[in-house]
């Protein structure tokens, strides 16, 4: 065969997958006028599967379509959303029995539905919040950093939310709990798409911020309070610390927003977490009597950084003892939807956002079955506990090996409300349509792939089976940073010849990944000055939002060391070369 005719059957057949690629985007899912820009990975899988995904969206579309005609509504959808949770340390009863802890209620919940084993995440908490609220990786939108006072930054308004998609289709809207999205104005809860809310602008540090745990140790001394210690002569600029730090906010979509507690007595900070569970059952009664279909997430903040006073658990570790407390309100909400008769159109999920915090984190914080956590792109840092209940739609007792990831929820959830439209069309989605996988089960997931960041980084790659490590490998030279999951669950064993066959398809899924990147560049994170536009802001808060110099006081652009100090959050890893 001559060069011509190959060159010109091979773009024949590149035009016949991108084809495909624009007929899938616009198949049953056909609610939608334009076609949803996926990842690169997507459209390699859609010109092999089109067909079968199309026959099975057809079907799918009668079942939502009966099941709406039923209820009379589209299906309500609660997501609930923990902190640093390994696959195996809840749903899997015998795991706990040798764990010194039970959540017999979130076992039921894995029971009465699916229970996934490869739930895919971001590797910390503000990434895996982003991806989930977005629908986009961490990378594309600068949402890659974990927060901490001050972030002076957050997400952009331009950025959309599952919040907005559904509200924009007629759902009542609400969060409760770590939001960790940032602390600018635009960033908060209610300027995101939710009609109410009560969020934690920041992670459970903060909670730490208290003359207790400061002269306990668990802060280093006069880190935070220096007035506690004898005057330190040395101590000249006392006026860096995050004073002004706030726990909870509050507010209504268009309404002021309120501080809930100030950060003055841990008792507040439970009072805030309480609070939490309080108005999510509160928001479900009242939609479920207003018969308006409605998505809450309910992401609690589950523990302080201090210790509970009392224990329930023999573990005694801060995340076990965080469960022990959340297990019987999610028996509360089983039983509640079953009373309210909305439990057959409710869509329950309940996930972790990440790996355990191994490195440097509080007792309990354990492996459990894959190796690494918090902030690693191992296995453990990025698979998580996940399960799905839906009674008379999902089959009940199901254990699903397919790779489902945290970006998927934002197009199912568009998909089961019938707002697909709503998903902007000018950037690229990650979340696939995961609708076939929740109804039809094992199997049906219409991903085999994950790309992981550690923040600006391309860490890792998971096809199917096979995963490589990207930066443990030297330039120009192969080593053994290719690994088979199913017999090497833990990445200790990395291969380089037996693996040699994979190679060449990493080498193309990255190359894919980053032109299409290319063609649709990641953006960053809006920035700005902190906790502004609190109506019952403190003292010290009104100054935090402030800038603490001029520009008449000092030589440098304070505008440009807000912006770039943001940009300088690390967390440590163990960047899996154990």
């Amino acid at each position: 065969m001559t060069k011509q005719p190959r060159k010109l059957i091979q773009r024949r057949l590149m035009f016949s997958v991108i084809a495909l690629s624009c007929a899938i985007g616009q198949q049953a899912t056909a609610q939608s006028a334009e076609s949803i820009v996926h990842g690169a990975e997507h459209y390699v899988l859609a010109a092999q599967n089109g067909e079968k995904w199309s026959m099975e969206d057809v079907e799918i579309q009668k079942k939502l379509a009966a099941l709406k005609a039923k209820f009379g509504a589209p299906p309500n959808i609660i997501h609930i959303m923990v902190d640093d949770t390994a696959v195996g340390e809840v749903g899997i009863p015998a795991i706990q029995a040798v764990r010194g802890f039970s959540t017999p209620n979130l076992n039921e919940l894995a029971a009465q539905g699916i229970n996934f084993m490869r739930m895919y995440t971001e590797v910390a908490c503000t990434q895996s919040r982003s991806a989930a609220m977005t629908g986009r990786m961490p990378t594309r939108n600068g949402m890659f950093n974990v927060g901490f006072p001050y972030e002076y930054g957050g997400l952009a308004k331009d950025e959309v939310t599952m919040g907005e998609v559904l509200s924009e289709a007629g759902y009542a809207t609400a969060f409760f709990g770590k939001w960790h999205l940032g602390d600018i104005e635009e960033s908060y809860a209610t300027n995101q798409g939710f009609d109410e809310a009560l969020w934690t602008p920041y992670n459970q540090v903060p909670s730490m911020y208290l003359p207790g745990p400061e002269i306990a140790g668990a802060i280093t001394s006069t880190a935070f309070s220096p007035e506690l210690f004898p005057d330190d002569p040395y101590d000249i600029d006392k006026g860096w610390r995050p004073k002004g730090t706030v726990w909870h906010l509050e507010g209504t979509k268009g309404g002021d927003v309120r501080e809930f507690l100030p950060p003055t007595d841990v008792a507040n900070w439970y009072e805030g977490m309480n609070q939490e569970e309080v108005r999510t059952m509160a928001f479900i009664e009242k939609n479920a009597a207003a018969k308006k279909p409605f998505y809450v997430s309910f992401w609690p903040s589950l523990t302080a950084f201090t210790p509970y006073p009392e224990k329930k658990t023999v573990s005694g570790g801060l995340l076990q003892e965080g469960f022990a407390r959340l297990d019987p309100w999610v028996g509360n909400l089983t039983t509640r939807l079953e009373e309210l008769g909305i439990a057959e159109n409710t869509l329950v999920i309940f996930m972790a956002d990440n790996g355990p915090m191994t490195h440097n984190g509080p007792p309990g914080m354990v492996e459990t079955l894959y190796r690494g956590g918090k902030g690693d792109y191992l296995e453990g840092g990025v698979r998580v506990a996940a399960m799905a209940r839906w009674p008379g739609v999902i089959e009940p007792g199901q254990t699903i090996g397919d790779i489902i990831h945290i970006t998927d929820l934002f197009t199912t959830f568009a998909r089961l409300a019938g707002a697909l439209d709503n998903i902007p069309t000018d950037r690229i989605i990650d979340g696939v349509d995961q609708t076939s996988l929740f109804l039809n089960g094992n199997s049906h997931s219409r991903r085999d792939y994950v790309h992981i960041y550690t923040g600006e980084i391309y860490a890792a790659s998971v096809k199917g089976r096979f995963k490589r490590h990207w930066v443990d490998e030297k330039p120009g030279l192969s080593g053994p940073s290719f690994y088979d999951l199913y017999n090497d669950t833990r990445e200790i064993q990395g291969m380089m010849l037996p693996m040699f066959p994979t190679k060449g398809m990493f080498n193309t899924m990255r190359a894919r990944h980053e032109i299409w990147m290319e063609k649709y560049p990641n953006v960053d994170e809006a920035s700005g000055l902190p906790l502004t536009g609190i109506a019952n802001a403190r003292p010290e808060t009104i100054a935090a939002s402030k800038h603490r110099f001029t520009n008449e006081q000092v030589p440098f652009d304070v505008e440009a060391v807000m912006k770039r100090s943001k940009a300088f959050h690390e967390f440590e890893t163990d960047w899996g070369t154990e």
